[in-house]
């Protein structure tokens, strides 16, 4: 059986693990779920209370969580390890791995849903890509709703929004000023480390290669859009990490 990836299209977190799999060659099958309706699927696979994705399910072995997937993928598949062998550049990737893990990826989506919230008909194709078609329609419809329970769930509101983009600002002025030295995070190659970067900090940039619709620039929120604009420098580093390495 191949291995599977239970996750969402929108998910940066399951971007992360797209990635490490990509980056390996490991072969997989994407199992795309709806978020809200994914509950259910996830609670069978793994018998615990948390709904968190993405899920790996490999030879029968479930794995919850980017981070634990990551270290299943290099102890299963050890061919182009993502961690350095160096003691201190292990130490080092994944302290910053935990960091992008705790920081960023928050950040991340607390600030993007905060605007994208305000466009229906921009967020629904990004929530329901990969699913069957109708879901969009569905999430439309009952909108409002779905906006409450996002918003409620992850604390998103005005005021974690803007400590949100502080907390990216301040992590991508960091990591740029290493890659403009032409450096990598941890160790003197690419690593877990850079490749948690650029996947959460992706939908900042929002890659081609990524599987959602993301919308054209004219179609953001007017907020959104001024602060990727007042932001190309910093985020033009990241954008060049994923395309090399992704």
């Amino acid at each position: 059986m191949p291995v599977q990836l239970y996750q969402f299209a929108i998910s940066h977190f399951s971007e992360k693990v797209r990635w490490a799999l990509d980056y390996k060659g490991v072969s997989y099958e994407p199992v795309f779920l709806l978020p809200g309706m994914h509950a259910k699927t996830i609670r069978g696979l793994t018998g615990q209370k948390t709904t968190s994705v993405p899920v790996l399910v490999d030879n029968g072995r479930v794995v919850q969580g980017s981070g634990a997937i990551l270290d299943h993928l290099d102890a299963v598949f050890p061919d182009k390890p993502l961690l350095p062998e160096a003691p201190n550049a292990r130490a080092s990737a994944l302290a910053w791995e935990k960091r992008l893990d705790d920081e960023a990826g928050p950040a991340v989506r607390t600030f993007a849903y905060h605007h994208l919230l305000q466009r229906p008909k921009v967020v629904a194709p990004l929530l329901a890509a990969k699913t069957p078609f109708w879901n969009q329609y569905l999430l439309r419809l009952g909108f409002s709703r779905v906006e409450e329970i996002m918003r409620e769930t992850m604390a998103i509101n005005e005021k974690t929004a803007a400590r949100s983009r502080d907390v990216i600002e301040t992590l991508l002025e960091e990591i740029t000023a290493i890659y403009r030295d032409g450096r990598f995070l941890a160790g003197d190659t690419f690593s877990r480390a850079d490749l948690t970067a650029g996947a959460l900090l992706s939908p900042l940039f929002m890659p081609s290669r990524y599987p959602v619709p993301w919308p054209r620039p004219q179609r953001l929120p007017p907020d959104l859009r001024a602060w990727n604009q007042r932001n190309e420098d910093l985020l033009a580093p990241m954008a060049e990490l994923y395309r090399t390495h992704r």
